[in-house]
């Protein structure tokens, strides 16, 4: 029976147990640090044990602490805060809900604007210069005849009183006027462009700047001419076919019209020029092709009755200084007839001279 080892029976320390197995994996794996060969067992075993050591400290040694971080200056501080307000306000303004727009309210269809004519205007007049504010749709309505005709004229609108109560109203019958030499009426007409219009009351002409006369030392500007039938004024009792009136206006808007007496006769160039630019609906205006040259519109013989009067359609201003000129042009009865087939009477009545002063060239 042999006798037991005691060497084999001890216990082998952890570490040094560690140390032999890597000692044996070493060996195994062909370590490049591994003991060689022939170095004894036990020199080898002892290194294994310190580097197991030195492995398990490092193992345990805490991890270095992190530096501190280096401490920040209040104005560093103060600068950054102010940076992220703001960064912060400028996104909270871009992220803003927009201000939604006001729902419009509905509105109903309105019926068509009416046309801005004489016939929807109580104080419209052809006297009047072309253009102008806008009339009121429902303005009262004014005629030659009937419930709108002369005689009411004045009781229509507080704006036509003057056609009832006014003291110098034309026209008037042209009779005893004072002989004298008038200064002549100086023309300075030329060709230029127009536009007809039959407005509801008569066929107007609209015409371009360029034209005007002379009297008195006041210079008027033509702005457009229009016809009556019969002829409105009357000389000496007797009424004419037709009359054209030619409506001037000063800078200041005081009104010279000159009224050209039309007899019946030989066919009239420039009243033709009209005709053939009627338009085909009334209110509508048509633009002629051709100019007109007024001077062609005027009789030879310029000498003229002169009087203060008034427009002779409402509101019936007073103010107007009326040239008549003597001599009447002439105009076929075809022409005539053209205007009747419109306007068979347009004229409004004789009005009273009331003591007026009415001068005639000699």
């Amino acid at each position: 029976m042999t006798r037991p080892n005691r060497t084999m029976n001890r216990p082998i320390p952890g570490l040094l147990l560690g140390a032999l197995l890597m000692i044996g994996t070493g060996a195994q794996a062909g370590d490049d640090h591994a003991a060689p060969a022939h170095e004894p067992p036990a020199k080898a075993a002892a290194k294994a044990a310190a580097k197991a050591a030195a492995a398990a400290e490092s193992k345990e040694a805490p991890a270095p602490a992190a530096a501190a971080p280096a401490r920040v200056g209040d104005e560093e501080l103060r600068r950054r805060l102010e940076e992220r307000i703001a960064a912060v306000r400028a996104a909270q303004k871009e992220e803003a809900p927009r201000p939604r727009p006001r729902p419009r309210p509905a509105v109903a269809h309105a019926a068509p604007a009416t046309p801005i004519t004489e016939h929807v205007v109580a104080a419209a007049d052809p006297h009047a210069p072309a253009g102008g504010a806008a009339p009121a749709p429902h303005a009262a309505h004014w005629s030659y005849a009937g419930d709108g005709g002369p005689a009411e004229w004045g009781k229509l609108k507080p704006e036509f009183s003057s056609c009832s109560i006014g003291k110098r109203q034309s026209p008037i019958d042209i009779r005893g006027g004072v002989k004298v030499d008038l200064e002549p009426i100086r023309f300075d007409y030329r060709p230029t462009g127009f536009n007809v219009v039959d407005n509801g009351h008569t066929v107007q002409a609209n015409l371009g700047g360029g034209n005007s006369i002379e009297v008195a030392g006041r210079r008027y500007e033509l702005v457009q001419f229009h016809f009556h039938r019969p002829s409105e004024e009357r000389i000496n009792g007797r009424q004419y076919e037709m009359v054209a009136h030619l409506v001037h206006k000063d800078p200041e808007g005081r009104l010279a019209v000159v009224a050209v007496l039309m007899d019946q006769g030989k066919q009239h160039p420039m009243v033709q020029l009209v005709w053939n630019s009627l338009p085909l609906e009334k209110k509508e205006e048509t633009m002629s092709p051709v100019p007109i040259d007024m001077n062609l519109m005027l009789p030879e013989d310029r000498r003229y009755y002169t009087y203060m009067g008034s427009l002779t359609t409402p509101p019936c201003s007073e103010g107007v200084l009326w040239l008549v000129l003597k001599q009447p042009a002439q105009m076929s009865p075809d022409q005539i007839a053209v205007f009747a087939k419109l306007y068979p009477m347009n004229a409004r009545p004789i009005q009273q001279v009331s003591g007026r002063m009415i001068k005639e060239s000699n």
